[in-house]
């Protein structure tokens, strides 16, 4: 464990402690210390936030097109995807199945709502790659999100910055769309994603 956070944790897992024998009387926390333990609470329970992830979780339907060169066809591929929530409602992960380039492709997402930050965030790993995207954003009342990550590009090293959308068109229909920088350095549409829920 990193030391500063078993400092962090460690005051308060002294806060928490069942009395040793059953006479001792249960420690009383000052005020600061109770206000500390009141943050962490609200900062783990799950809201309104994770509630919404928890309406995405289900079996999907993808259709994918991928675009390599900015103006030219996509290649379009079909897969499948898995949503479920985890950690106690706390996290929704998406495990997706399909092809990419002829070969057999698996990938895997993470989706949650940090209560500290109010952001949302998103990571990403695949069967192509050894490397994390990790990726930060806001959602509206409607479950329309707007995302900003980065991944390590294999050929510069230097991170690649992109931006992605997702919007619901029907209440079992949506639409992921990423946008990365093209050979020319502007913004380009690399993936559009359209998830059915079976």
């Amino acid at each position: 464990m990193h030391r500063t956070l078993a400092f962090t944790l460690l005051p308060l897992s002294l806060l928490v402690a069942l009395p040793v024998a059953a006479q001792d009387a249960p420690p009383q926390m000052s005020p600061e210390e109770a206000a500390m333990m009141q943050a962490y609470q609200q900062a783990g329970t799950p809201g309104p936030e994770h509630a919404a992830l928890a309406k995405m979780a289900g079996e999907y339907d993808l259709s994918i097109r991928s675009w390599h060169t900015p103006g030219a066809p996509p290649t379009v591929d079909t897969g499948t995807a898995t949503r479920s929530m985890i950690l106690g409602g706390r996290v929704m992960t998406e495990e997706v199945q399909s092809q990419m380039h002829g070969q057999p492709f698996t990938g895997y997402g993470m989706h949650g709502y940090d209560n500290v930050s109010g952001k949302h965030w998103a990571t990403w790993n695949d069967s192509m790659s050894t490397g994390l995207m990790v990726s930060e954003g806001e959602c509206t009342a409607d479950g329309a999100c707007t995302f900003n990550g980065s991944w390590n590009d294999p050929v510069t090293k230097a991170p690649i910055n992109a931006r992605m959308t997702t919007k619901w068109t029907s209440p079992d229909v949506e639409l992921f769309e990423m946008y990365a920088p093209g050979p020319d350095g502007k913004e380009s549409k690399m993936m559009e994603i359209t998830y059915t829920k079976r």
